[in-house]
């Protein structure tokens, strides 16, 4: 299983805000709902990079790269929802 603050968000020095990840979610995946649909499959489903290729019918290089490119994206987004709350 993955560690949400070190794979997704990328930091582990503050807990996880999930309501704000849960709205950061909702944003990727009204740009990219493959993206959000790997984070999903990945994250909260515990499933391999080979299992998500499979059931989103694409390649395993495609997931490891909507799996990078989410995390970016979630971690700018939390940081950015961090910043406004401040």
């Amino acid at each position: 299983m993955l560690a949400i603050n070190e794979e997704v968000v990328g930091f582990n020095k503050k807990p996880l805000d999930v309501l704000s990840l849960d709205e950061a979610l909702t944003r990727l995946s009204a740009l990219d709902q493959r993206k959000s649909q790997v984070v999903e499959y990945r994250f909260f489903g515990g499933m391999s990079v080979e299992e998500t290729a499979e059931v989103l019918k694409v390649s395993a290089e495609t997931v490891q790269r909507d799996w990078r490119l989410a995390k970016v994206w979630l971690y700018r987004e939390l940081k950015k929802d961090e910043c406004r709350a401040t």
